[in-house]
């Protein structure tokens, strides 16, 4: 699934008329880069997501030959769902006997993904790509990178399902090693792991079950975050991840010298 619904308010004036999923880097659009880079390597169904400018995007996949056979359209003209609503809405456009590859539709990188397919094992729910590179807010993940909560290491703010963590007696968090060490009444001196979220997951349908419980609209980050302690949701390290996040207008160049390296 691609998420390409987004108003793309970064990219303004460029997405006053136009999606950003249209929007060229390299003169073509960011989803065709993603999708015939995915078919590439092997990827042969996909879901994308619609909502400002809608029609411009279902048009230009009409009009494409290739994209035509390859793309069903989740039409969220009438609500824009974000990325937990948006996926709960297309759950009957997959196959739920196949893990879904998630993808933003800005997001440019180097991830091999026959590799990542196959580091989502069967027991597992969802797989989160994580890297080392410095941000403001960090997943966290205990020393079996089983996804625990998150974290803003700029303001201490901690989300978590587990009490313990979220409200600890006493945290000290490492901003070089990117390590959060916690104590507390209830549990020992434990240390956690800091990683910075891909904005690309792999997703089991069997949590779909457990979606039908949250509203229409709501962020996948959120479903994951209340639901990681009874659900198994894990990271996986990339080591030298080459991403870059195309949602800015001064990132625009970069992009460009990202795709022609």
């Amino acid at each position: 699934m691609i998420f390409a619904a987004g108003l793309g308010t970064r990219l303004k004036p460029l997405t006053d008329t136009m999606p950003k999923a249209l929007v060229s880097v390299g003169a073509r659009p960011l989803l065709d880069r993603i999708i015939l880079r995915l078919q590439a390597q092997g990827y042969q169904r996909f879901v994308v997501n619609v909502h400002h400018f809608a029609q411009q995007i279902i048009t230009h996949v009409q009009q494409n030959d290739t994209f035509r056979k390859l793309v069903t359209i989740s039409d969220e003209s009438e609500q824009l769902l974000e990325t937990g609503g948006g996926l709960k809405k297309a759950a009957p456009l997959f196959d739920t006997n196949e893990n879904i590859l998630i993808h933003n539709v800005d997001i440019l990188d180097n991830v091999d993904y026959d590799w990542f397919s196959r580091q989502h094992l069967p027991d597992e729910d969802a797989v989160l790509l994580v890297s080392r590179r410095r941000t403001k807010r960090y997943l966290i993940f205990d020393n079996a990178m089983r996804l625990m909560g998150w974290v803003n290491i700029e303001t201490g703010e901690i989300r978590s399902p587990y009490e313990w963590l979220k409200h600890p007696d006493e945290a000290q968090l490492d901003k070089e090693k990117l390590q959060l060490t916690l104590n507390s009444g209830s549990t020992a001196r434990r240390t956690f792991n800091l990683f910075a979220f891909s904005g690309i997951h792999s997703f089991s349908p069997r949590l779909f079950k457990l979606m039908e419980k949250f509203p229409e609209r709501f962020s996948i980050m959120d479903f994951y975050l209340q639901t990681c302690h009874r659900t198994r949701i894990f990271g996986c390290i990339k080591e030298n991840l080459q991403i870059l996040d195309v949602g800015k207008l001064d990132s625009l160049a970069a992009a460009e010298d990202f795709v022609n390296s």
